[in-house]
């Protein structure tokens, strides 16, 4: 039985054209976990938001996250007991960084310690929001692998990525990994 997929987009929430919106429209088994305001981020919401959809899935579930969600799941996992299989985390921006927007500040505070969870990070060689040196940093932190990709950009809808078949890829062997192992 293949574990379900919980996409979590960040600022402005993966509009039409973003890969995450193309896997939800192909797959059955991703859904979107949905916060109370996709433009005005508020850590508590988003924290609660993904309460609330983690705990309507059957099983724990892999969570993909992109860009702010990717900083969400540090907070989330270093607050919360609840289990989920893993987490992809594609684009991890640094809140330190020059790009990094004011109305997202409550997610600034990132935890350091390791997930509890297998996880992923996938950066890009030229993302204007992180750096392959920060995401290298958080994947030593969070006990995380590290996939770094060629220039893609922050690997969204402004990448022209598509359905993203790369992306894909990653994800179906790590979720092949997990489900290996009997999670």
């Amino acid at each position: 039985m293949t574990l379900p997929i919980l996409l979590l987009p960040g600022i402005g929430g993966s509009g039409p054209g973003h890969w995450q919106s193309h896997w939800e429209r192909t797959d059955p088994d991703m859904t979107r976990f949905a916060p109370s305001d996709w433009d005005r981020p508020e850590l508590a919401d988003w924290c609660e938001a993904l309460d609330r959809a983690v705990g309507t899935l059957d099983r724990p579930p892999i969570l993909v996250a992109h860009s702010l969600a990717c900083l969400l799941v540090a907070h989330w996992a270093a607050a919360r007991g609840t289990p989920v299989a893993g987490a992809m985390l594609v684009a991890v921006p640094d809140p330190a960084g020059p790009a990094f927007p004011d109305e997202a500040r409550s997610f600034a505070q990132v935890p350091e310690q390791p997930l509890r969870f297998p996880s992923l990070i996938v950066v890009s060689a030229n993302d204007p929001y992180g750096t392959v040196d920060y995401s290298e940093r958080r994947a030593r932190q969070w006990g995380s692998r590290l996939i770094a990709l060629g220039p893609l950009g922050h690997i969204n809808a402004g990448s022209n990525l598509g359905d993203w078949p790369e992306g894909r890829d990653i994800l179906t062997s790590f979720r092949a990994e997990i489900e290996g192992k009997g999670t």
